[in-house]
């Protein structure tokens, strides 16, 4: 995804680089659900889950895993060592152990977060399982353990609409969605983000060129749901 923003360089925290590696990540566990760090024994769950289209149309890549070798790149993002680079989880129902979604902060780059300059988060989850609030209560147990991570001070370029002015400013996680994505709209405000930007942007779905309207939704560490630990 490519946007447009002006920058603003402000002064605040960040979890602490590099992450703790997935073996030293501690399992939460919900009223309903495991998350937890992937393994390479996911590959399977995860193809499965990446190869229902009703799923994939919402990520950046629009469109189905293409075979088991593209899954196994995708996991290869989330396995020593690129673990220590981001912090991204799997979600299993804790009553089975099916993993039914993978979700948290999927990306980092040595210039900053992408889209906006702050941590961003997203989630996907198995078609049959939407509609269950399972993303409502993996969102607030992953931020719980986001809040609760090691802090540094660290000064940053980030989307000017995300702050108040410039200077020291409260630390910010980034949501993006597709306006029509009234779903994922829900469970964002009920974990306490609130939108703060709409954009289009063209993007591939299932190979074909498409204007796709966006939102962006801010949480603040300072907000009621957002404290850190």
């Amino acid at each position: 995804m490519s946007i447009e923003h002006q920058g603003a360089k402000v002064k605040t925290t960040l979890p602490t680089r590099p992450f703790p590696p997935n073996a030293e990540r501690e399992h939460i566990r919900t009223e309903r659900l495991i998350i937890r760090p992937f393994t390479e024994d996911d590959l399977d769950g995860i193809y499965s889950l990446r190869t229902q289209p009703e799923v994939m149309i919402f990520t950046m890549v629009g469109r189905i895993d293409a075979d088991k070798e593209a899954t196994r790149a995708y996991l290869s993002r989330f396995l020593p060592p690129n673990d220590l680079k981001t912090y991204n989880n799997v979600i299993c129902l804790a009553s089975t152990g099916e993993l039914i979604g993978c979700g948290g902060a999927p990306s980092d780059s040595t210039n900053g977060w992408p889209t906006f300059g702050w941590p961003e988060i997203g989630y996907i989850f198995k078609l049959e399982h939407w509609g269950k609030g399972y993303a409502t209560e993996f969102l607030r147990a992953w931020l719980d353990q986001w809040w609760s991570l090691p802090r540094s001070e660290v000064e940053v370029k980030v989307d000017a609409q995300s702050v108040d002015g410039s200077g020291e400013v409260p630390e910010m996680v980034m949501a993006v969605i597709e306006a029509h994505n009234k779903s994922s709209r829900r469970v964002l405000e009920k974990a306490g983000f609130q939108e703060f930007r709409r954009w289009v942007d063209t993007e591939e779905k299932n190979g074909i060129p498409e204007d796709v309207d966006h939102i962006g939704f801010a949480l603040s560490s300072t907000s009621g749901t957002g404290q850190k630990g």
